[in-house]
């Protein structure tokens, strides 16, 4: 299933299946649920950012991989890069509509981790002290 040519009534009237091997949902998927998409556009959620301030938010992205990340999320309608032109050219990066709303469920996503943190906690140590046993 090529999407790259298809004209925009033929994509909205095919049937995505992430599941199926060669959906072009599979790749989008990657891209937001990395470790660095995820933290990425929750990020963004906060407020449009600059580069350097972005990567001070998501602490631990290097350089290259959050260039990446925000590379293809912009190619899939997440976020929006902005060029100012003055001197020098300041570029800021913001959430589309899709990306605000795909933001906000990961960002649910995030609390219910968090919330439940003690709880994986004590999952991981009673599984680590079985391991120790085996």
């Amino acid at each position: 299933m090529d999407t790259s040519t298809a004209r925009p009534a033929e994509v909205e009237s095919l049937e995505f299946d992430v599941f199926a091997r060669h959906c072009p949902s599979r790749p989008v998927l990657e891209h937001l649920t990395g470790r660095w998409g995820v933290l990425t556009l929750v990020g963004l959620h906060q407020g449009p950012a600059r580069f350097n301030a972005l990567r001070r938010r998501v602490d631990g992205v290097s350089e290259k991989m959050l260039a990446q990340t925000l590379k293809e999320l912009e190619r899939d309608g997440f976020i929006r890069r902005d060029v100012h032109a003055v001197l020098p050219p300041r570029v800021e990066y913001s959430l589309t509509n899709l990306g605000s709303s795909t933001a906000a469920k990961l960002l649910e996503v995030i609390e219910h981790l968090e919330a439940h943190m003690p709880a994986v906690v004590a999952a991981q140590r009673r599984h680590d002290q079985e391991d120790d046993r085996d």
